[in-house]
C-alpha cells in the first residue's frame, strides 16, 4: 500500500510522540524500580510482619517533627541485623543532618554512599528541582544538596539541604540507612 507524504509525515510525528512519553514514563519506571528495590533489600534483610497485621498509627508530617524539634528524640538510624544505633538524624525545614556515631569510622570511599545515596537518590532529586528551577516552579537557591563533613577520613555528618517534602525526607532517611548499614558491610570485608 503507498502512503502519501502527508500520511508519512503524520506517522512520523505520532511515532516521536510516542517515543517521547515512552522516555519520560521510563524514567519514571526506573525511579519507582530502584526504590521498589531498595525496599526489597531491606525487607529481605530483616523479619518482618505483613503490613496488614500492623497496627496503623499515623506518621507526623515533617511540620509536626519540626515544631517538636527542640524536644522530640532524633531519628536513629540503625543496623538492620542487630539494631545498633550507627547515626541520628536531626530534621529541620531546611535541612536534615545525619549525625554519625561516635568509633562508626565510613568514609565517603565506601561503596554505596556515592555511587547510591548521592548519585542515585540525591542526584535524582537534584536532577527534578533543576527541571523545576528552568520551569520556574522553584529558585535555584531551593535545589536539593548534599555536604559531607568529616573528621579527618572519617564521615562525622551527612547535611541534606532543601528536601522540601516529607516524601523526600523518608526516602532520604530510608535509603542512609540501608546505605550505611551496607557501608558498615563493605568496610568489614
Amino acid at each position: 500500500m503507498q502512503y502519501t507524504d502527508e500520511q508519512i509525515e503524520k506517522m512520523l510525528q505520532l511515532k516521536e510522540s510516542i517515543v517521547d512519553k515512552m522516555t519520560k514514563h521510563q524514567d519514571e519506571l526506573d525511579f519507582l524500580q530502584k526504590n521498589l528495590d531498595i525496599l526489597d533489600v531491606v525487607l529481605k534483610g530483616s523479619s518482618f510482619t505483613k503490613a496488614s497485621s500492623l497496627p496503623r498509627k499515623l506518621e507526623p508530617s515533617v511540620d509536626e517533627m519540626v515544631k517538636k524539634e527542640d524536644t522530640a528524640e532524633p531519628i536513629q538510624i540503625k543496623k538492620n541485623k542487630d539494631g545498633e544505633v550507627i547515626a541520628n538524624a536531626f530534621v529541620t525545614p531546611e535541612k536534615i543532618s545525619i549525625i554519625m556515631n561516635e568509633g562508626i569510622g565510613l568514609t565517603d570511599e565506601i561503596p554505596p554512599l556515592r555511587s547510591f545515596f548521592i548519585e542515585r537518590i540525591i542526584g535524582e532529586m537534584k536532577k527534578i528541582d533543576s527541571a523545576d528551577v528552568k520551569n520556574g516552579k522553584i529558585d535555584q537557591s531551593s535545589v536539593i544538596d548534599c555536604v559531607i563533613n568529616k573528621n579527618g577520613q572519617a564521615i562525622r555528618e551527612i547535611i541534606i539541604k532543601n528536601y522540601r517534602q516529607k516524601e523526600r525526607l523518608d526516602e532520604i532517611i530510608n535509603t542512609a540507612t540501608w546505605s550505611l548499614t551496607r557501608m558498615l558491610e563493605n568496610s568489614i570485608k
